[in-house]
């Protein structure tokens, strides 16, 4: 039985065809990227772990979708935000929930979140010592690995080209657990002459690639910059000819086995790990 408590407005929901769940309808990943949340405005969050993460970065949300043992977690999160709640709760049972939206749901929570403006670069930059810049990467699940590790390591702020895959689409954040609402991070328009643009904000841009001339990871930590920019490229081809060509160094992490190269949310992850602050010294 659903209990009505104050400030949710709790809606039971037995019809998967309800019009009220039309944010929510067979949200397959190739569905969000052509339309849904592009013409909307919207992205969605699951998980109560991820919603919690969105509404403690202060995301609004738009309407929340859920199973009924996961109403008492929403209640804590209300209870702890400082605004008025007034997104209505749709409940339904589990298999409800998968016939509505065409999946599994993790966890039994959804929620069509409106999605934040972008930051301006240097309200990004501002302050930081060392970001991710992550060009072209179209895995939704490598840019959620990569903010995960982001978060957990330290990393300041992350900047996304173009041609990136939407740190926003539901897989990426329900991989990085929601950290993509922890880590400051926008898109970086002009690439890759935007790598100019952070040199002028005194960041020295390495680009994680093999090459002639790189040097290894091992020795960018040993002189590390003040300010550190790492490069990583998209999943097979890695970074273009001309980025590699424009950074201020070409680093590369030492490997053994005959391997020569990681996935690239796995070498975010090291080179994150090695080049925390704290870990080497600073000029």
């Amino acid at each position: 039985m659903i209990v009505r408590v104050p400030r949710l407005d709790l809606q039971p929901v037995t019809d998967p065809s309800d019009e009220r769940l039309a944010d929510y309808v067979s949200l397959t990943d190739v569905a969000l990227r052509s339309k849904h949340e592009p013409a909307k405005g919207l992205y969605i969050a699951e998980s109560s772990t991820v919603l919690g993460r969105a509404l403690a970065a202060g995301h609004r949300p738009r309407s929340v979708l859920l199973a009924p043992r996961w109403v008492p977690d929403l209640e804590r999160m209300v209870e702890g935000l400082d605004a008025d709640w007034d997104a209505p709760v749709y409940v339904a049972e589990e298999p409800v929930l998968e016939a509505i939206t065409g999946f599994h749901v993790h966890r039994g929570a959804l929620a069509s979140m409106h999605r934040p403006l972008l930051a301006p670069i240097a309200d990004v930059l501002a302050g930081a010592r060392r970001v991710a810049v992550l060009e072209d990467v179209v895995d939704h699940t490598n840019v959620g690995a990569a903010f995960r590790s982001a978060a957990a390591l330290g990393v300041d702020a992350v900047l996304v080209t173009p041609r990136c895959a939407d740190p926003l689409y539901r897989r990426s954040v329900r991989v990085s657990m929601g950290t993509v609402f922890q880590v400051p991070w926008t898109r970086i328009e002009a690439w890759p002459s935007g790598i100019d643009d952070l040199r002028a904000a005194g960041f020295v841009t390495a680009a994680l690639a093999l090459s002639d001339d790189s040097i290894t990871l091992d020795e960018l930590v040993a002189d590390p910059p003040e300010r550190l920019a790492l490069v990583l490229g998209a999943e097979g081809h890695g970074l273009k000819a001309q980025t590699i060509a424009a950074c201020d160094r070409v680093v590369r992490i030492p490997m053994a086995g005959g391997v020569d190269s990681l996935n690239v949310a796995a070498a975010a992850a090291v080179a994150f790990w090695a080049t925390r602050v704290g870990a080497v010294a600073r000029p």
